[in-house]
């Protein structure tokens, strides 16, 4: 055999070698089958009875998602208790929810199946659960998510979009990690349920970017009202509903509204009415606004695709025990 016959040879094996350990990487919906049967319904037992307790528990579990997959990907670093966590990055602090909930829904996995379902695939599946449960589409969620080692909490800082932020700047921080336009616009539609703080868009309703009046986007009955609930050196902490006369149903309406000028954040308003949306967004946001299946539709593959952004798998990271902390 010729010493090129030995090294091609040699090559191939090694390609189907790094071909399989691709394959065994890659995250499938059955991970659990046999290792945890019931995973599925334990779960969603946990999401119902803490969504029953508060329904804005629905929205907290799917940001929770959201937040943890922005930075490092989808692995459960958010969870963890260190003083340079990512739960305590600003735009995290007193603000991201549902911390306790995760530690019920891993104590009644752990009593079923010990040492077998990481914290990362019980966030995805949560956030699924939280959608269909306000009457959203589900998906299949992919597994096989394994736990990180280490939270970070710059990337929290600097990765995470801004309520604050002008649309390039979203555009940006969602091409950063993979995802598109549809993404952008489609994942924005997650602010149909759930509540935000005065903290978060009070800027618009006096003094906006330094123009001394409210946005004028805003629509002037919605801003009077939030205008009282949020008044000039009132308590920035007290929270309203991001999706304005559907609060808790998981619906199209949030589009709906951004067409009249009721988008609460700006974040979400200039998905419409400001000028790069012309050439960008308004089109996805008009379209969702009339045809809440094609939403649906998008909406569930953004979320297997956010949820695929950099997962650990193989012997990467470690199954924690406590999502809290990194295993002893």
């Amino acid at each position: 055999m010729k010493k090129s016959d030995s090294f091609y040879g040699y090559s191939l094996i090694l390609a189907f070698f790094m071909l399989f350990l691709a394959a065994r990487s890659q995250l499938i919906t059955d991970f659990y089958k046999t290792s945890c049967p019931n995973l599925m319904a334990i779960v969603k037992k946990e999401v119902q009875n803490a969504i029953k307790i508060e329904m804005r528990m629905a929205a907290s579990l799917l940001r929770l998602h959201f937040h943890d997959c922005f930075v490092n990907g989808c692995d459960a670093s958010i969870l963890l208790d260190v003083s340079d966590g990512e739960k305590f990055a600003g735009p995290n602090l007193n603000s991201v929810r549902g911390f306790d909930v995760v530690d019920n829904i891993k104590n009644s996995v752990e009593s079923a199946c010990p040492g077998v379902v990481s914290c990362a695939d019980i966030v995805a599946i949560a956030a699924r659960d939280s959608v269909l449960l306000s009457g959203g589409p589900t998906w299949k969620v992919l597994l096989g998510r394994r736990d990180a080692l280490v939270a970070n909490q710059s990337g929290a800082n600097t990765g995470l979009p801004s309520p604050f932020d002008n649309l390039g700047n979203i555009i940006l921080k969602f091409a950063n990690v993979g995802l598109n336009l549809k993404d952008v616009v489609s994942l924005s539609g997650g602010h149909t349920i759930g509540l935000s703080r005065c903290l978060l868009f009070s800027n618009r309703l006096f003094n906006f970017a330094g123009t001394g009046n409210p946005d004028s986007t805003l629509d002037t009955n919605m801003l009077s009202d939030l205008q009282n609930i949020c008044p000039v050196n009132g308590d920035a902490n007290k929270a309203t509903f991001l999706d304005r006369n559907s609060n808790d149903l998981f619906d199209n309406h949030y589009f709906q509204n951004l067409l009249n000028g009721k988008g609460l954040l700006s974040s979400d308003q200039i998905l419409f009415s400001s000028d790069e949306a012309k050439t960008t967004t308004q089109s996805l946001v008009q379209s969702y606004s009339t045809n809440s299946d094609l939403f649906f539709a998008d909406f569930a593959n953004s979320m297997i695709k956010m949820g695929n952004i950099s997962p650990l798998t193989g012997s990467s990271g470690q199954i924690r025990k406590n999502c809290r902390v990194v295993n002893s």
